[in-house]
């Protein structure tokens, strides 16, 4: 499966912040704590040059934590790069961003001007409940379903910190194939576009690969099931999803699979590790794309 997906608002939304984007003071980019890499914007070291960037690991709170360690510490060894966790209903937490923006632009004087910082991040990856709690106020519509911001806009925030806000957006190409997926895992794109089977089946290969004992625990499973087709039918058993003629119902079983990983239920799973996302590149290279 190869996901393909750039509606018309996005073209627009990269055009309009390639155009703001030298006027900013400082950036911040929020990403999915599960997926570091696949959440972030490959348009962005391109657009920033030379300005501060923080990088927001927001959703801590499902990620796993020994994973999130790994990417806090591969994000900043990017020059101009801090990178910090968030879960929601942390306002101290998420203040201390605007902390960590006013102590990477030292040389500017908020007293003559305000700090322009533009936000930005790929739909459903809590951008608008950061910029809301940011404000103190709803600032920015939210909801679960992407690409709810549509129009960039200007937000006042405390210390003189004007903020932009920029539509959520994915970009052309979604490489490697994988990232696709753990982009349709998380939510991060419209369940209409997806083969739902498809994208389950490749979640369940990887619990069983990297998160055999969560899998044992939830499922009820004595053994592990060989691959991720074994494990959906297996689950589709244990919860008496059938379809006519007691064909597992793998629909139903797809539904489970991402709605739990996405609630949490499973446990803290992180997707992808700065060790996996190295290696995906070089045999991207090798292969010459």
């Amino acid at each position: 499966m190869a996901i393909n997906w750039f509606p018309g608002h996005m073209h627009k939304a990269r055009k309009e912040i390639k155009k703001v984007m030298p006027q900013m003071d400082l950036i911040i980019e929020v990403l999915d704590a599960r997926i570091p890499f696949s959440s972030e914007n490959p348009l962005v070291p391109a657009l920033r040059g030379d300005t501060p960037l923080i990088k927001v690991l927001n959703k801590r709170d499902l990620a796993d934590p020994e994973v999130t360690s790994q990417w806090q510490t591969w994000l900043e060894k990017e020059r101009g790069v801090r990178a910090v966790t968030l879960t929601h209903n942390q306002r101290n937490e998420a203040l201390d961003i605007l902390k960590l923006a006013e102590a990477m632009t030292p040389t500017h004087d908020r007293q003559k001007s305000a700090l322009r910082v533009m936000i930005l991040g790929i739909p459903n990856v809590g951008k608008s409940t950061l910029i809301n709690t940011l404000a103190g106020r709803p600032a920015a519509k939210t909801g679960n379903e992407p690409a709810v911001t549509r129009a960039q806009q200007a937000i006042k925030l405390p210390h003189n910190i004007l903020l932009y806000d920029t539509p959520g957006f994915l970009w052309p190409k979604l490489s490697p194939e994988a990232c696709g997926y753990r982009l349709a895992i998380t939510g991060a794109i419209r369940s209409a576009v997806l083969d739902f089977e498809d994208v389950a089946l490749f979640e369940a290969d990887f619990l069983l690969a990297a998160y055999p004992k969560l899998v044992k625990a939830r499922y009820g499973f004595e053994e592990l099931p060989r691959d991720g087709l074994a494990l959906m039918d297996g689950i589709a058993a244990k919860r008496r999803f059938f379809s006519r003629g007691g064909v597992p119902d793998l629909h139903k079983v797809s539904e489970v699979l991402l709605n739990e990983f996405r609630a949490g239920t499973l446990g803290r799973i992180s997707l992808e590790t700065p060790e996996m996302v190295e290696r995906e590149r070089r045999e991207l290279e090798e292969a010459g794309e």
